[in-house]
């Protein structure tokens, strides 16, 4: 059973956080600061931390900055939880380290669509063969992709761009980080690479290309329908 860490000063919205993911299988623990998280972090990490930005004493930002040079703790995957919604804020957490952003008020459904799309991320847990999101539809074994029962040709690069998209499902995803995984590490191109790829993926998709969006400055994300 993974563990999740909530860091939350908001009594209310934690005890949400707390319902949703026990009734969704996971076990979970919560902090109302920082100084709280500190105390337990370095006895027993947990799978996935929920980080609030707008804390007592210390900011989730500071949090996320001293979690990244933990000895332990540093490639735990952490989700930003915040009221902020400026994309300054989103480039700051995802800079820092973040994996995720969410922005309040979120839906029950969408947390935890996340945090398992995290988790299956960062755990390496197996992925299923057959991928969908609305009328899109990818087959990993077959290497073959359809929209709306139609095939759509795409190249290997365009192919492995959607299925790393479909596998992060409402999960921002930084051109950094999209160019390590389909490109590798030692692809020395630069992110305009990333921005031509998605673009010729949206128009062979044609209207299913409509549900990846752009997230400024930041990288790109397929919404969940």
């Amino acid at each position: 059973m993974s563990l999740i860490y909530i860091v939350e000063d908001d009594v209310n919205i934690r005890e949400i956080q707390r319902y949703a993911l026990k009734n969704s299988g996971f076990e979970v623990q919560e902090f109302g600061c920082g100084k709280e998280l500190y105390k337990v972090l370095d006895s027993k990490l947990p799978s996935l931390i929920l980080l609030d930005i707008m804390l007592p004493g210390e900011d989730g930002l500071t949090i996320l900055r001293k979690i990244r040079n933990h000895q332990t703790a540093a490639k735990v995957p952490v989700i930003m939880v915040t009221a902020k919604s400026t994309e300054l804020d989103k480039v700051k957490g995802l800079d820092l380290g973040a994996d995720d952003y969410m922005a309040k008020p979120f839906g029950v459904m969408e947390l935890i669509s996340r945090v398992k799309a995290l988790l299956r991320r960062s755990e390496g847990l197996p992925e299923a063969s057959v991928l969908s999101n609305g009328t899109i539809e990818l087959d990993t074994e077959k290497r073959r992709v359809t929209v709306a029962g139609e095939p759509c040709e795409l190249t290997f690069k365009e192919f492995e761009l959607l299925r790393m998209l479909l596998v992060n499902l409402g999960i921002v995803l930084s051109r950094d980080k999209i160019m390590e995984q389909v490109w590798g590490f030692d692809f020395e191109g630069e992110s305009r690479t990333v921005d031509m790829h998605i673009k010729t993926l949206r128009q062979k998709l044609g209207n299913g290309g409509k549900v990846i969006k752009t997230v400024r400055n930041v990288g790109y994300v397929m919404d969940n329908l």
